[in-house]
């Protein structure tokens, strides 16, 4: 190759170096005509494949300063890189080896604002569909048998309301005793839903169901606010019997039940018992002696009084006990020898009041001063009463059973205050007289002269029948019915009793 061949092919190395748009085969060039044919020639494949090195190393380089290559002058490069020959002789060119790089593009600055524009319409879309679906359209509902519309999630309250709750009448305002308070203070209406009840105090929070079939009607009366309470129940008092003892047999207890308290009428009426009380029992009996024996008691009231000894005389020389009731304001020296002798003490009251008549204070009164009054003078205090002119009722015992043992009344009434004469006083015991008997007589109060002549022959023709003359205590003890602190008079009501109101 001559000098002039060499430095053409330097140039056109150097230009396809330099990226000239195309490169032309060796075997393309022109030839001097009558020119011998050139030996083929190949470049080595490790010279074309140092080309190719050189080549990317080149572009690598390139675009780590920056610079970008030109379309046109890749192509170049890889069009150059595939026409080389091998240089040696007998070898097959090798087959170009795909480029490994890649060219990353750089993205645009706008794409995340254009991908969360995205995501924006897309929620609010599905927000807007959620909150029509849920919150801001209309349901149909009939109310009535009449179709109604209203927004979805009403109350049933914000319903009636809206609608001047359809033209119904409220109900009336009572009060807890049943009066009426205000025309139109009751329940507002009544309210079905899908034929279930809806109560007055839900309705603010009811939601109404779409297409729900609704019934209002006219409110129903209300009862006024009030307060319950539980509070005692008094006992009440039963009298049993008809005898000419009373006792009680069975005290009073409380019992509980509540009751309403109306905050505007301030009535009280009854709602409930809770517990039924005990109610007091008052028992009459007529002693009947056990036994073979004949037995009877004489009583006497009033005293004591100027007659008293010559009585208590006649009964000494006897040897007989009779019973003594005298009055709290007679009480005296006598009151002690009746005790002395024997006989049994007890009370005709104080001052000889019509207990009846006598309000709660004055009754208690009128049995406890007696009580003290004997006490005193006898030195034994007694819970037997006889009340004058025998007048205790179920009030009496309701205000003042706790008092006493008993009441004492009579079988035998001889009538000596009407002053009838001994014999006449003799014939109405003798008569009158059977087992178990209580004769009444008095030693005080008046002229008691004909007992005193009476009595000796009341206890001759008494014994002379087959009878034994004892205290009133002592018929109760031959009876076997009786109590024994009534008979011993040592009567306590229970701490957990109480007295009936009356």
């Amino acid at each position: 190759m001559n000098d002039n061949n060499r430095k053409q092919q330097g140039k056109n190395t150097a230009q396809g170096k330099a990226g000239a748009p195309s490169a032309t085969p060796r075997s393309a060039r022109p030839r001097a005509k009558g020119a011998p044919q050139p030996a083929p020639h190949y470049r080595s494949a490790r010279t074309a494949t140092t080309g190719a090195k050189s080549a990317a190393a080149a572009g690598a380089k390139t675009a780590a300063s920056g610079k970008k290559a030109t379309g046109a002058t890749k192509a170049a490069s890889r069009q150059r890189a595939a026409a080389t020959p091998s240089t040696r002789v007998g070898v097959a060119p090798a087959a170009r080896r795909p480029s490994t790089t890649k060219v990353k593009r750089a993205s645009s600055p706008r794409t995340p604002l254009i991908a969360a524009g995205v995501v924006v319409v897309l929620v609010a879309a599905a927000v807007l569909g959620i909150g029509y679906r849920f919150f801001w359209r209309n349901i149909d509902v009939t109310v009535n048998g009449t179709a109604y519309s209203t927004r979805i999630n009403s109350t049933a309250d914000e319903l009636l309301q809206a609608n001047d709750y359809f033209g119904v009448k409220p109900g009336k305002l009572m009060s807890v005793g049943g009066k009426v308070l205000d025309e139109k203070g009751g329940d507002r209406c009544t309210v079905q839903v899908n034929g279930e009840p809806v109560a007055i105090a839900d309705l603010a929070t009811f939601t109404v169901p779409e297409d729900a079939d609704i019934s209002v009607k006219d409110g129903g009366d209300a009862t006024e606010k009030h307060e319950e309470k539980t509070v005692d129940i008094a006992p009440t008092i039963e009298m049993e019997g008809s005898g000419a003892i009373q006792f009680v047999s069975q005290w009073g207890k409380n019992g509980k039940k509540t009751v309403w308290v109306g905050e505007r009428s301030g009535e009280t009426v009854d709602k409930e018992v809770v517990e039924e009380p005990t109610n007091m029992v008052v028992t009459s009996l007529n002693p009947k002696p056990q036994g073979d024996k004949k037995y009877i008691a004489l009583t006497f009231d009033d005293g004591p009084s100027s007659y008293s000894p010559d009585i208590l005389s006649i009964l000494k020389k006897n040897g007989v006990k009779a019973t003594f009731f005298n009055l709290g304001t007679q009480a005296s020296a006598t009151s002690a020898t009746v005790v002395e002798d024997g006989h049994e003490m007890a009370s005709h009251t104080n001052s000889h009041q019509n207990l009846p008549k006598c309000d709660r204070d004055t009754l208690r009164s009128e049995i406890t001063k007696a009580f003290d009054s004997i006490e005193e003078a006898s030195g034994v205090r007694p819970q037997m009463i006889r009340a004058p002119y025998g007048a205790f009722t179920s009030a009496e015992w309701a205000r003042a059973g706790d008092l006493i043992s008993c009441n004492v009344l009579w079988n035998i009434d001889t009538l000596d205050w009407q002053l009838p004469g001994a014999q006449a006083i003799v014939d109405e015991v003798l008569s009158g007289a059977y087992n178990g008997a209580i004769a009444l007589m008095h030693d005080g109060g008046g002229d008691r002269s004909q007992d005193i002549a009476a009595l000796d022959d009341i206890i001759k023709g008494l014994k002379a029948d087959g009878y034994e003359l004892v205290t009133v205590a002592e018929l109760m003890e031959l009876d076997g019915r009786f109590p024994e602190d009534v008979i011993n008079g040592t009567v306590k009501m229970p701490e957990d009793a109480v007295l009936p109101e009356v």
